[in-house]
């Protein structure tokens, strides 16, 4: 029987891969990047056959003219490639994908699936640090966290529970990690919401959502200048409790949240936690360890790193 052997949660930012040089807090930095290679070498000693990873995606790979709630990648998975990110076709197990797929439906959730996916750094940061020399194939699930509506938190916990059971039926030995890519708090200079954008910036990336599908590259250099030029917002109070709650396997209680009431805590994209608490909930809510917190306003960011090992996995 399939099964879960680690877990893994960890933050993400291309201002890591373009703006090292710019980090004034060098402590902090250096101590989330040697978290991440921990929580690397965790993955490496759970000997995973296949990687889900689940993550955001930063109007590359879906668009205004079409975004699910929630997508799975079953065939083909391209890297976007952008700030630094591992580009072009990435290894996957399409086998495995499209009967986890038919098996979340008997679970009963349906997910869109996409047989050639593209994914951004909301994935790819994670194939980047995570899964650095590893031959480990990758089943991308991508939970639309930035165009409203959202998907409910109480959802997304469904989804990660039904995951497991999807896992433990699709038969084999295969082990399987879970890695969830996102937050912690942050806050991204976009639309608060995409339907009511004001002043110009805010209208430029409103079109870049709606007409960049086959063209994102176009709209890339004014987005990357809106992003590097924005205003740090962290909620590093919020984000030491998050990693608290999941020290004691307590995150099930940020599952009443209401959208609203997550970006008031941890800012627009701090809605990224949606996918810590999908892999959390697919591992039952277990306890885990936290590795690492960096409150990092040089990349947005409140960068955190923490890992959940099932118990009994040998």
């Amino acid at each position: 029987m399939a099964d879960f052997v680690v877990g893994v949660g960890a933050s993400h930012s291309t201002l890591m891969n373009t703006h090292w040089d710019k980090v004034v807090h060098t402590g902090r930095a250096e101590r989330f990047r040697d978290a991440l290679g921990e929580a690397r070498d965790a993955i490496a000693a759970a000997r995973p056959d296949v990687a889900i990873i689940i993550g955001s995606n930063h109007f590359r790979g879906f668009w205004l003219d079409m975004i699910p709630p929630f997508t799975l990648g079953v065939g083909e998975v391209l890297g976007a490639g952008e700030a630094k990110t591992p580009s072009g076709p990435q290894r996957t197990d399409s086998e495995f994908a499209r009967s986890l797929a038919q098996e979340l439906i008997e679970h009963g959730t349906e997910v869109a699936i996409s047989a050639r996916l593209q994914i951004d750094h909301g994935q790819t940061h994670a194939i980047q640090y995570l899964l650095t020399d590893l031959p480990v194939p990758v089943v991308p699930l991508v939970i639309n966290v930035f165009a409203a509506p959202l998907p409910r938190l109480d959802r997304c916990a469904e989804l990660g529970r039904n995951i497991a059971q999807a896992v433990r039926a699709v038969g084999g030995d295969r082990r399987v990690a879970v890695i969830a890519s996102g937050g912690l708090s942050h806050q991204l200079p976009w639309p608060a919401d995409w339907r009511d954008p004001h002043g110009d910036d805010e209208e430029f990336l409103v079109e870049a959502w709606l007409n960049g599908r086959g063209d994102w590259e176009r709209y890339d250099k004014r987005r990357r200048e809106i992003i590097t030029a924005a205003r740090p917002v962290l909620f590093p109070e919020f984000d030491e409790r998050f990693l608290a709650d999941l020290e004691k396997g307590d995150l099930a209680r940020y599952l009443t949240f209401s959208s609203e009431e997550l970006e008031k805590a941890a800012g627009n994209g701090g809605q990224e936690l949606r996918t810590w608490l999908t892999m959390a909930a697919a591992l039952g809510f277990a306890p885990g360890r936290s590795l690492a917190y960096s409150p990092m306003p040089e990349w947005l960011t409140g960068m955190g790193v923490a890992v959940i090992e099932p118990v009994g996995v040998s």
